[in-house]
């Protein structure tokens, strides 16, 4: 059963909590914004966009690129409320029939490389899957690294996660999509079910994502394997996960909104600052 969700919040917000002090001291201290630099190495850039821009955007590589494990971390902190456990990295051990390890090969590389004279084959995942299952052949023993692992503590079920960033690249699709056709080809079965899963959806609702890269290797609007936003946070975390966790950023976020102008920008915040967002 799920825990009680203001333990879930307030475990979600020392998640946060964390990044966003390791981010302010970087900007602040360790990694400081010097337009000195700037001028030196991007005298264009210097001269024609206004300096709280260039700030800006020097903050927002330094709070961007650590947020990746950061989403894992969230994930996992979701699972130990929700089903009962999470981790990260977790391997997973199984079989799965060599013509099955052939067969993925084959469909990965139908969807990468079109025949000649043809469009490039378009991913339908109970179609690929249906396919694969059907090799034979010898056992080979694999191991999986899934990003996300979580189980439900009260029916057994066990559940793994390929967690990227909403707008992933082709390659790192491309590795998830074989590793979550090897895990569903293992016998026995070693786990419950296995998805390609995007932490929030930049573009609003499942039928209108269009980022191009997954969409190569994934039908990112019909193929059940595939989990965006508030469909992962439930699956892992229970009903009301998502909303939990949006409640979660938003209560803390005007303190460091705060901070940021105060201490980085150098500028007052303005009036509307600490008024609460829609959840």
């Amino acid at each position: 059963m799920p825990g009680d969700p203001r333990e879930m919040k307030a475990a979600i917000q020392s998640v946060i909590k964390d990044l966003m002090d390791r981010v302010m001291q970087r900007v602040l201290f360790d990694d400081k914004f010097e337009i000195e630099k700037i001028h030196k190495t991007k005298p264009l850039y210097a001269a024609l966009v206004p300096e709280e821009i260039l700030k800006g955007a020097h903050f927002e590589r330094r709070f961007v690129t650590p947020f990746g494990g950061v989403w894992e971390t969230l994930a996992v902190t979701a699972a130990q409320f929700g089903l009962g456990f999470g981790a990260k990295g977790h391997s997973i051990f199984g079989a799965v029939r060599s013509e099955r390890l052939a067969r993925i090969t084959e469909v990965l590389n139908a969807l990468e490389h079109p025949e000649k004279g043809k469009e490039r084959q378009k991913p339908d995942w109970d179609t690929e899957l249906t396919y694969v299952l059907e090799g034979g052949g010898e056992d080979v023993l694999l191991q999986i690294v899934c990003d996300v692992y979580a189980m439900d503590t009260t029916s057994g079920e066990k559940y793994a996660f390929e967690l990227k960033a909403p707008l992933p690249n082709s390659d790192q699709s491309k590795v998830s999509k074989e590793k979550l056709l090897k895990l569903y080809s293992m016998e026995p079965p070693q786990v419950t079910a296995a998805y390609y899963a995007l932490p929030y959806n930049p573009y609003e609702s499942r039928e209108t994502y269009d980022w191009s890269f997954p969409a190569r290797w994934f039908n990112m609007k019909t193929d059940k394997v595939v989990l965006i936003g508030d469909e992962f946070w439930e699956k892992i975390g229970g009903l009301g996960t998502y909303q939990t966790f949006i409640a979660a950023v938003n209560e803390i976020g005007p303190a460091y909104k705060k901070r940021i102008y105060e201490e980085y920008l150098g500028i007052t915040p303005p009036n509307t600052l600490g008024q609460a967002k829609p959840e």
